[in-house]
């Protein structure tokens, strides 16, 4: 008897399981929401068959650490990670979380969001339904909209604590009383209860309230999230997330010794893993050296820690469509309120043009020695010499940095973007970080810092850069670090692996095709906000739950993602 003909057949593809075993080539047969055969596997009479004759078969990819927390609202297909073979995005790093919110706090969150993460207040508050007060209230809101990716929430201390003591709790010197850190501890147990994935915290000292003051739990004591993070331990369930705080305010040095024995302990109390963000910074020296071997030192006495990287460079975006390096200029304040079109138009009269030229002669040049040229017109590239920087091509050509910068833009018709690198901008560090073994990728922001960087593309760049170009990775392991790593870390369940029984979030994968564009400004924000978008190529196919989501890089509307929880 012919068996069952099944929905989705995957064909002859080397499929890479995401657990680090050997690839192999094999089919890949899915039933409704699940994997139900890899090997050898009839395609008769399927309702849809894939041919990935010479395509990687991957798990869809488990972002640990986006601020989508908003942009879920109005935006379906998450963008920019569904374009880089993300099937799966955890919320509320940071700290950073919608909920708990009590009435009328809305705009307290908002503007917080948008001081913090760069999400403009106005798209939070329009973008989102507000028809929630606690976590499960947010999850349920979710729920009902639909969505393209798989996606679960931390319950974050900066609204847990603002919750609980409203904007006193953003002073320096607030101290919680014994009552409301009991508070504090119920309102993480019943997040914990509702399906939170875990407890993020934020002490970073760049992270501020619109006044200036730093997000509430900046300079509180240990032993306050202590006792906040109790819960976790008590369930014996969830994670840890931080944006930690190395650096010393206002004076050189760091505090990175104190940073680790406070994450340390964290972990240890509570019995959990713990994550926290770590790139390479040039002002703090080699501290990302130091923070490897302290957390590699804790581990073997008790603790879980996992610092949490990025691939590639972090850098600032300069492009004419949005905050441009022609900004400060003079005979640049009326073009502002123009649409792209109309700023390349200007930029190319002569009149402006030699306007702008005279106004930038005296500018310095030693800061365009660390920006770097992305020209529009061919893939972008993460990787630079002295010789890519906007300062070393201005005296190539004899010019300004100015004339530089418009000549690249009138060759580009106005698609160029300088990058300027603030993190990871060294490549050597970026490699050591990516083969320590206590390491996690994260860091990617999906739907944060919407006018200033853009980096939800690390997939793309790390199997592009890391395995194939550069091969620092296996296929095998860069593909695990991606996928079940992170899965497992979190707590998705049956994701991150290509098996028999599991989810079918899936990739389809031309490794050779694989490329970035160079990041461009989009007006697709509630109120026609501006924001960096990036787009790859290399990325046949994604599957989210059984259901085809993206070909080539359209989306084929399938919106099959759920709301994770740590309850499931």
């Amino acid at each position: 008897m012919r068996a069952m003909a099944h929905d989705l057949v995957i064909r002859g593809g080397t499929v890479v399981d995401g657990t680090g075993a050997p690839a192999r080539r094999a089919d890949v047969a899915v039933d409704g929401d699940r994997i139900t055969a890899v090997g050898e596997v009839d395609a008769g009479g399927a309702a849809r068959v894939i041919d990935a004759e010479g395509r990687l078969v991957t798990p869809g990819f488990v972002d640990l650490h986006s601020h989508l927390d908003a942009q879920v609202g109005w935006d379906p297909a998450m963008t920019s990670s569904c374009w880089h073979g993300i099937t799966s995005v955890v919320m509320g790093n940071c700290g950073m979380t919608f909920a708990p919110v009590r009435p009328g706090q809305a705009e307290l969150l908002a503007t917080a969001m948008e001081s913090v993460e760069d999400i403009p207040a106005a798209c939070i508050l329009d973008g989102l339904a507000w028809d929630w007060e606690d976590v499960g209230g947010y999850l349920d809101s979710v729920e009902r909209r639909p969505r393209g990716l798989n996606a679960g929430v931390y319950v974050g201390d900066v609204a847990v604590r603002l919750y609980v003591a409203g904007d006193a709790a953003c002073e320096p010197d607030f101290v919680a009383s014994d009552e409301q850190l009991g508070e504090m501890a119920a309102l993480v147990g019943r997040a914990m209860e509702q399906g939170a994935l875990g407890y993020s915290i934020s002490r970073s000292l760049f992270h501020r309230v619109p006044d200036g003051r730093n997000v509430p739990g900046t300079w509180s004591a240990p032993d306050e999230f202590l006792a906040i993070a109790e819960p976790l331990a008590r369930l014996g369930r969830g994670v840890l997330e931080s944006a930690p705080r190395y650096n010393l305010e206002n004076q050189p040095g760091d505090r990175v010794e104190e940073e680790l024995a406070f994450m340390a302990e964290l972990s240890r109390r509570t019995g959990r893993p713990f994550s926290f963000n770590l790139q390479q910074i040039n002002s703090l020296g080699d501290h990302y050296r130091r923070v490897l071997e302290l957390a590699e030192r804790a581990n073997r006495d008790g603790a879980s820690l996992r610092p949490q990287i990025t691939p590639r460079s972090v850098g600032v975006l300069f492009s004419l469509a949005g905050n441009s390096l022609l900004d400060d200029l003079p005979s640049f304040a009326p073009l502002r309120p123009l649409g792209p079109a109309e700023r390349l138009a200007a930029v190319r009269d002569p009149e402006v043009r030699a306007r702008l030229v005279a106004e930038g002669t005296d500018r310095p040049v030693a800061p365009y020695e660390s920006m770097f040229v992305m020209p529009g017109d061919r893939p972008a590239s993460y990787v630079y010499g002295a010789e890519d920087s906007l300062a070393a091509l201005a005296r190539r050509r004899g010019v300004t940095v100015v004339e530089a910068y418009l000549d690249e833009l009138d060759r580009s018709d106005g698609t160029t973007v300088v990058n300027w690198p603030v993190m990871n901008s060294d490549e050597t560090a970026i490699e050591e970080l990516l083969t320590s073994p206590v390491t996690i990728l994260g860091l990617a922001d999906a739907g944060a810092h919407a006018t200033q960087i853009m980096d939800a593309s690390q997939p793309t760049w790390l199997l592009a850069h890391w395995v194939r170009d550069r091969g620092v990775l296996s296929v095998e392991e860069g593909v695990r670090r991606l996928s079940s790593d992170t899965a497992d870390f979190i707590g998705y369940r049956d994701r991150g692996v290509v098996r028999e029984g599991a989810f079918a979030d899936l990739n389809v994968i031309d490794l050779d095709g694989l490329a970035l564009s160079v990041p461009e400004i989009v007006h697709d924000f509630p109120g026609d906000a501006p924001r960096f978008v990036q787009r790859a190529s290399g990325f046949d196919h994604t599957v989210v739950n059984g259901e085809p989501f993206m070909e080539a890089g359209e989306h084929t509307g399938a919106l099959a993602g759920r709301v994770l929880r740590s309850t499931d």
